[in-house]
Order: structure tokens, then C-alpha cells, then sequence
């Protein structure tokens, strides 16, 4: 389900999940394929690690990637559910050749 929120997002953010919804800045985003792509890939990770530990991991490798690069924005898009997500973003049959725990291969390294 895709909810407009345009409160929610801090600067250049203009999507989010958090389960089972996509929260979009406005709603002329419902049509970018890419973006929603990137958050039903989000919704895939969160669904296959029983949701809260999802979270609770995204918040953990968010907190290390941090205290590695002190830079916010470069540990954002360090985090490897992120590196997934935008490596695999404009691939609109990517969950349906996915497998489970993918984002695992993007801990480490450049690209898988």
C-alpha cells in the first residue's frame, strides 16, 4: 500500500518503507518505477527478517558504517540493504529472480 506523507522526509529523501506500506513525499512519485522499485525491495528484506529484526539491523549496520566513515549520508548509503536496494533499482523483474537474504552479499566489497 503506498501512503503520501510529505512531512516525513528529511532533505532529499522522497521515499521510505516501513511495513507493509511505501510512504512517498507526493504523490507524482506513484509513477516512478524505480523508486518504487527500491522500496518494494526494501519490504522484500524487512519481510524475509521477520520485520523488527529488519530494523533493528538496518539501525545497528547504520550505527557502525557511521563510526567507520563519519559521514551520515556515506554510511546511509553504505548500509548494505541500501546497497542492494539502489544496485538493483532500475531491474524492475529483480524479486522475481531474488533470493532470500541477497543483501548479505553487499556487506562487503564494492558490488557483488
Amino acid at each position: 500500500m503506498i501512503l503520501v506523507f510529505k512531512h516525513v522526509f528529511y532533505k532529499n529523501y522522497v521515499g521510505l518503507s516501513f511495513w507493509p506500506f511505501i510512504i512517498l513525499k507526493n504523490s507524482s512519485l506513484k509513477k516512478d518505477a524505480t523508486l518504487l522499485n527500491h522500496e518494494k525491495i526494501h519490504l522484500r528484506q524487512q519481510r524475509e527478517l521477520l520485520i523488527v529484526p529488519f530494523y533493528f539491523l538496518y539501525l545497528l549496520e547504520g550505527i557502525i558504517r557511521y563510526l567507520m566513515y563519519f559521514d551520515a549520508y556515506k554510511a546511509y548509503q553504505n548500509i548494505s540493504f541500501e546497497r542492494e536496494a539502489y544496485h538493483n533499482e532500475t531491474n524492475l523483474y529483480y524479486l522475481q529472480e531474488r533470493r532470500t537474504f541477497s543483501f548479505i552479499k553487499y556487506l562487503w566489497g564494492q558490488k557483488p
